[in-house]
């Protein structure tokens, strides 16, 4: 009885001493990599496998999209354009390895950075009134390296403070271009120039200005810049001019030079302003000429401004 327990104790401890050289043999082994419980015990994965959870290979998982994202091959060695409707706000890439900038107001370009390569991106595109999103995926090099973002790909976004967007000021100040010229609201004479505004039209929280000018003399005008400035109506020596610049929302034209006419719609934000002030209409030519000419503008005839409808 005493030899058979002897002999089974001797059995377990040469089965024990083998399986910890083995255990520690695992160990130096490349590519076997053990958690740091293995020290209490084998630990064993679902296959059956030692594994290491700090060093597990993850697949990579797709990119999170709305239903029904537009899908956009981006090549590894093309520049890729995004051409919005308005000024682009805000852009958002998902992926690390891909750049972008912002080369115009309502152009966006993208690329693959170098050396570095991707499955699977989402970008966003906020405008003033929309939100787009489009998926990003490798793609081959003959697709087509502009994007029109179309309205069937965006979504309505109220951002506080934004107003009309562009394309609408564009599209009211078209339509008020192509109305006649009415009786003007105001004229202004100098250096051979005759200043016009012509009409006032308010439109929520904007103000249209339909100006125009006629060159009586021989020279070419060369413009320089439009200032809008709200200055005192009567100056004197005792007193501190103040001067407020306002700058405009939209201009319709962006003509550098005239002739013999020229007309446009100048859109500003609506602007108050006290009875002992005016809105003084600046036109200078670039230098070194001197011919400036400005047209003056009452309160009340701000107050008369034409409602249109939004």
């Amino acid at each position: 009885m005493k030899r058979s327990l002897f002999i089974l104790l001797f059995v377990i401890s040469v089965l024990g001493s083998y399986a910890q050289d083995r255990f520690e043999h695992l160990k130096h082994i490349p590519g076997c990599f053990l958690p740091p419980e293995a020290d209490s015990g084998f630990w064993w994965s679902d296959r059956g496998a030692l594994r290491d959870p700090e060093n597990e290979y993850v697949a990579p998982q797709p990119a999170a999209q709305l239903p029904g994202m537009p899908i956009v091959y981006l090549p590894a060695n093309l520049t890729l354009h995004f051409l919005s409707p308005e000024p682009i706000q805000y852009v958002d890439i998902s992926s690390k390895n891909i750049e972008g900038d912002l080369a115009l107001k309502n152009l966006l370009r993208i690329r693959v950075k170098e050396n570095a390569s991707f499955s699977d991106a989402v970008i966003t595109i906020a405008g003033e009134t929309f939100i787009a999103q489009y998926r990003i995926l490798l793609g081959a090099s003959d697709v087509q390296p502009v994007v029109a973002i179309k309205s069937a790909d965006t979504r309505p976004l109220d951002i506080a403070g934004i107003g009309l967007s562009q394309p609408q000021l564009k599209a009211l100040s078209l339509n008020l271009f192509c109305r006649r010229p009415g009786k003007t609201v105001a004229n202004a004479k100098a250096f051979g120039l005759n200043a016009s505004l012509y009409h006032i039209y308010s439109a929520g929280d904007y103000l249209f200005l339909d100006i125009g000018y006629r060159n009586d003399t021989r020279l070419n005008y060369d413009i320089d810049e439009f200032r809008f400035k709200v200055d005192d109506k009567k100056i004197t020596k005792a007193t501190n001019v103040q001067s407020v610049e306002i700058k405009p929302e939209f201009v319709l034209f962006n003509e550098p030079i005239f002739q013999k006419t020229y007309r446009n719609i100048i859109v500003l934000r609506k602007t108050t302003f006290p009875g002992d002030k005016v809105l003084h209409i600046e036109l200078s030519e670039k230098q070194i000429s001197g011919r400036v000419i400005t047209l003056t503008i009452s309160y009340k005839d701000v107050l008369q401004a034409d409602t249109l409808p939004i």
